[in-house]
């Protein structure tokens, strides 16, 4: 009998079920990533210790999503880049269309100099043309207003006073 210790991590399941999800439904699927030294990716465009990739099958190159790594190229500035990424790094996938997806727990950094290397990867350039992001507030999961019971499918105006909100992934440049 296998218990709940020695089986293995849902995440790398429900990060491939996410990603059929949005392929089948034509969106494009986005992977958000803690990035530590574990993790393969351009540093250039960490922002506050974090990364966002599109890893639909036009933007990437020999996906592989397995049950340790999510590995695959892409195109940064126009040139290939290999990103190798622990599984248990990914901290959020949905789709870019619509923020439908699961965040999962984010994964302690490793060590005692967990706050000086987020620090370091906080200070790295962040735009795709290199240049740091310094007044641009990124958030991964904002509240939005539920849409009014018997509403007539348009989007109801945001009521700040509203108690029932939901949270909702957004899409990060």
């Amino acid at each position: 009998m296998i218990d709940a210790q020695s089986s293995s991590s849902t995440r790398p399941y429900l990060i491939r079920a996410l990603y059929e999800w949005c392929t089948d439904n034509g969106l494009t699927p986005y992977v958000a990533v803690q990035v530590d030294d574990s993790v393969q990716v351009p540093r250039e465009y960490v922002k506050d210790g974090e990364i966002v990739l599109n890893i639909s099958f036009d933007a990437t190159s020999g996906l592989e999503l397995g049950n340790e790594f999510v590995a695959f190229s892409a195109r940064f500035a126009g040139k290939a880049r290999e990103i190798m990424i622990p599984v248990d790094r990914v901290i959020a996938i949905y789709a870019r269309e619509n923020g439908q997806g699961m965040a999962f727990p984010r994964p302690a950094l490793p060590g005692p100099d967990a706050a000086s290397a987020a620090a370091a990867l906080a200070a790295a350039p962040a735009g795709m043309d290199g240049t740091p992001h310094a007044d641009t507030e990124v958030k991964l999961v904002e509240s939005v207003p539920s849409p009014a019971p018997g509403s007539a499918g348009g989007k109801p105006e945001p009521d700040p006073s509203s108690p029932t909100k939901r949270p909702k992934l957004t899409r990060i440049k």
